[in-house]
């Protein structure tokens, strides 16, 4: 293949759903979308330093669900549930300032995420934040990058910078690999992101592939009919 290709999209519909969950008929549709991508923009935006993976949302007829899964969920939830209450206003202010439709019924879910060093999302910002405190980037992506390997399920990680590392006045990319990363393999559970690292001289960019191994398909049980043969599915 010629052509560079997201690792998620990649994988749609394979291994990977869809980030929205909702169906709506073609008038409703590009208010929805709308809603969905500026809304997401800015919760990506505000909870930059909570350590969010990722960021759901459901809809039906009546009810907005926004599922946001994180590794730390205390930061977003406060104390005695003052945070969760705090966004879900916010979210709501935000939608009347963009005079978009207000949802019937809006609720709000935080998900803690249990293997935090095996998802991408989180360690992109582990390693923007380390460079965002002055370290030394080469030092910041060798820690993170044994961190992963260290964790539960990941065979291989590979960490890219690009921008002006170090302050340099050329900008260069820097890369560093662990194990295997099989970009083309339809059933490899590869988690991908991108973050950008704020820096006086300029953002630096960071991609990175987390490889948690390959998933297959689970098998359906064989069923035998009532003449000796087998049912749907059955065996060749």
């Amino acid at each position: 293949m010629s052509k560079i290709v997201h690792p998620y999209a990649h994988r749609l519909i394979i291994l990977r759903d869809w980030k929205s969950h909702w169906f709506a008929d073609p008038k409703q549709y590009c208010d929805f979308l709308k809603r969905d991508v500026l809304i997401r923009e800015y919760l990506e935006k505000k909870l930059r330093a909570m350590y969010v993976s990722s960021i759901e949302i459901e809809r039906n007829q009546k009810t907005t669900r926004f599922i946001i899964r994180t590794s730390r969920p205390g930061l977003i939830i406060g104390r005695n549930g003052e945070g969760v209450t705090k966004l879900k206003e916010d979210i709501l202010k935000k939608i009347s300032k963009l005079k978009l439709a207000k949802p019937e019924d809006f609720k709000l879910e935080i998900v803690e995420v249990g293997n935090p060093e095996a998802d991408a999302s989180i360690v992109a910002y582990m390693i923007a934040e380390g460079l965002e405190k002055r370290m030394p980037y080469r030092r910041v992506i060798k820690q993170i990058v044994e961190k992963v390997m260290m964790a539960h399920g990941v065979e291989g990680v590979r960490v890219v910078l690009g921008g002006r590392l170090g302050g340099a006045e050329i900008a260069r990319t820097e890369e560093l690999k662990r194990g295997s990363i099989p970009l083309q393999t339809f059933r490899a559970d590869i988690d991908f992101k991108r973050e950008k690292a704020h820096l006086p001289y300029g953002d630096v960019g960071i991609k990175v592939w987390i490889y948690r191994g390959k998933i297959f398909a689970d098998k359906k049980p064989l069923k035998v009919s009532a003449k000796g043969g087998f049912a749907s599915g059955e065996k060749n």
